[in-house]
C-alpha cells in the first residue's frame, strides 16, 4: 500500500510498526501498535481479526516479512510500501519524534 493511500486509510486499518526500539523512538504513524518482527508470533493476541492490518517498517522489507506471516494466518494484512522513508519523504505526519515535539 503506498503511504498517501494507507494514510487516507488510517482509520479504518490497525498499524503495527515492526520496527526496533531505537527507530521506533525516531518517529512512527500516530496511533500505531510497536511490535517488533521478532515478537510478532507471540503477540497475535495483539491484533483485531476483523480489521485491516497495516504493517511498517525503516524500508518495507521486515513488514514484507510479518504482511506474508499475518497473510498466512488469515488476517486482511498489507505492507507500507517503502516503509517510513517513504512515509517521511512524502511528508506524512508523525508521532513521538522531536520535530512533533518541538511544534507542540
Amino acid at each position: 500500500m503506498q503511504p498517501h493511500q494507507a494514510f487516507s486509510a488510517l482509520d479504518s486499518m490497525q498499524v503495527i510498526d515492526v520496527r526496533e526500539d531505537f527507530e521506533w523512538a525516531d518517529g512512527h504513524i500516530a496511533n500505531a501498535v510497536h511490535i517488533p518482527l521478532r515478537q510478532l508470533p507471540d503477540r497475535l493476541d495483539q491484533l483485531d481479526g476483523d480489521l485491516p492490518v497495516l504493517l511498517v517498517c525503516q524500508v518495507g522489507l521486515r513488514s514484507g516479512v510479518a504482511t506474508t506471516f499475518l497473510k498466512e494466518r488469515g488476517y486482511d494484512a498489507h505492507n507500507l510500501q517503502g516503509g517510513m522513508e517513504m512515509w517521511m519523504a512524502q511528508g506524512l505526519p508523525l508521532a513521538g519524534n522531536a520535530r512533533d515535539m518541538e511544534a507542540e
